[in-house]
């Protein structure tokens, strides 16, 4: 079954450029030019990845990505015409999984969207049914979903195989590169903040329900780890 793509783009020529390119790897595509219309599409189709613009009338891409993050883990590739690191990390917590700026190369985005895909096929079709509990925290790998007291947290693909990593080896200490290797699958370089980031959400999300309990537990100079 074909994989179903939403591109979310004001610029014409931008959405007409991904769809020759998408449909040619295989997957279906539909296009909207503004927020408002990509989430009645994401309301009402089974969407599996957006390739979602920052910058558009009506609803900008930051707001369409917060709002789908309340209820989906759908993977989301944000573009935006700004390069600063603070227009990253802005995209990264509202809830993208991955970032590119534009001018893009059309080949490169196409690889990020097989991976992003890739990541999400392996953690939804997993035969592994392991449920780990920790206190109040419940990681369902095979469901993809994590739970404090019952309550379902809206977790990114990314977010969840951080959480997950850290979980699943209790007591191991994971650096910033072991983390970025393992999860994005990809060489680390020093400059790269897009762990910490990742974490700072993770914490937020975690902490925010459990009024302040840390799970996660930085070891300064070495990298992060769970406990219990």
């Amino acid at each position: 079954m074909k994989n179903k793509i939403l591109i979310v783009d004001d610029e014409k020529e931008i959405r007409e450029l991904l769809e020759i390119y998408l449909q040619n790897e295989g997957y279906n595509v539909i296009k909207a030019s503004d927020g408002k219309e990509a989430l009645d599409i994401f309301n009402n189709e089974e969407i599996d990845l957006l390739v979602l613009d920052v910058m558009m009338p009506n609803m900008d891409g930051l707001e369409v990505c917060k709002r789908i993050r309340e209820s989906k883990n759908v993977p989301i590739l944000m573009l935006s015409a700004k390069s600063e690191d603070m227009d990253k990390i802005q995209g990264i917590m509202t809830g993208a999984d991955d970032y590119m700026t534009k001018p893009f190369n059309s080949l490169e985005l196409v690889v990020r969207v097989k991976a992003l895909l890739r990541r999400a096929y392996y953690f939804n079709q997993s035969n592994d049914n392991q449920v780990i509990k920790i206190g109040a925290l419940t990681i369902d790998k095979y469901k993809h979903r994590v739970c404090i007291d019952e309550e379902e947290i809206s977790f990114t693909s990314r977010e969840f195989e951080i959480l997950y990593l850290l979980a699943n080896n209790r007591g191991r200490v994971f650096s910033t590169e072991e983390i970025f290797e393992k999860v994005w699958k990809e060489r680390y370089y020093q400059s790269n903040n897009t762990v910490m980031v990742h974490m700072s959400r993770i914490r937020e999300k975690i902490e925010k329900k459990l009024d302040g309990e840390k799970i996660i537990h930085t070891i300064w100079g070495v990298g992060y780890k769970i406990e219990r």
